[in-house]
């Protein structure tokens, strides 16, 4: 009986422990450091703006630091895959971005998650201005000059891109479409390195963020034919949209932070109070406003969550009729 009674209590024991676990109090969120998985390579826009993040975490979570891990590949679902397995407790986090939440899965081979269900939005953190780059050594200086070119010349130009899914393989093949040119994708693992790529003639054209580009573009080393947002951009104001000639083209690079499904709505309401308190930090709001040129966002997981939602029903229609495909 006295056997009978221990086991039962051991048993209650083991029941009970990750039940006391989970319902630990969010307040203690985090305990140790957290992980934050960007889709990237070192030195682009996107990991720029994760460390940017980094930097005024530790002083509202207890001490602990927000580590940034860089898993390029895949157009992003390599990182959005690894984060998707983790478990729900906040401590695997992900700068979610376009590609991988909301167009990947209709492109090409479908990755190892659902889109729809897999990620837990807590945040959108900034959109980032970007343009459409040529390299200095090639003779056009508009972008109608460079598409009645590539027009005449099909798959004669090449452009750079993070890999397929990413935003900058998507937006310049939305471009692409819109206006009736083909253009070969060479692959590389950051914006810097799409960057690097013009500077040495590598590629052609890139789609790349203002803030990872301006200071080639304004030595001449690379040539700015447009911005991909009608948003006006203050540090390029002599370059034009997109859409002037390419009309309703008017897209957005943004970034937010997810985490895997099913996560504790107290503890988003936590993690989301805590990068809301990062992104109204001077020191922050200036590195991402000021030097990545870039709108900080911030609001509710909820207003991040809607917006995600209106993206997944934007992009796989956008990709459908413009016949965009992996190449």
């Amino acid at each position: 009986m006295r056997r009978r009674i221990f086991l039962t209590l051991i048993g209650a024991a083991a029941l009970a422990w990750p039940l006391q676990t989970f319902a630990q109090p969010v307040s203690q969120w985090p305990d140790h450091p957290v992980r934050l998985l960007v889709t990237v390579g070192a030195g682009g826009a996107a990991d720029t703006l994760s460390r940017n993040l980094s930097n005024g975490f530790s002083q509202f979570a207890n001490g602990q630091p927000l580590i940034v891990e860089n898993r390029p590949g895949a157009g992003g679902t390599i990182a959005a895959a690894a984060v998707a397995r983790e478990k729900p407790d906040g401590y695997t986090l992900f700068l979610a971005e376009v590609g991988p939440n909301a167009v990947s899965h209709v492109l090409g081979a479908k990755p190892p998650y659902d889109p729809n269900t897999a990620f837990t939005p807590i945040i959108h953190a900034a959109n980032l201005p970007a343009v459409v780059l040529i390299r200095s050594s090639l003779p056009y200086t508009t972008l109608p000059e460079f598409t009645t070119a590539a027009k005449a010349q099909p798959r004669k130009f090449n452009y750079a891109s993070a890999g397929v899914g990413n935003w900058t393989h998507l937006f310049m093949e939305y471009l692409n479409r819109q206006a009736g040119i083909e253009q070969v994708n060479v692959v590389y693992r950051s914006g810097s390195e799409m960057l690097t790529s013009l500077l040495k003639d590598e590629a052609d054209t890139a789609i790349i963020t203002v803030s990872t580009a301006l200071g080639q573009i304004r030595q001449g080393k690379v040539r700015a034919l447009a911005g991909i947002s009608m948003r006006p951009m203050p540090q390029l104001p002599d370059t034009p949209p997109v859409g002037k000639t390419i009309p309703d083209f008017d897209v957005a690079v943004w970034h937010g932070i997810a985490g895997p499904a099913g996560m504790d709505p107290a503890l988003v309401a936590r993690i989301n109070g805590i990068f809301n308190q990062v992104l109204q930090t001077p020191a922050v709001r200036s590195a991402i406003s000021d030097q990545q040129a870039a709108d900080i966002v911030g609001g509710s997981a909820q207003q991040f969550d809607n917006f995600i939602k209106s993206e997944l029903k934007r992009w796989p229609e956008v990709v459908k009729a413009a016949g965009i495909q992996t190449q």
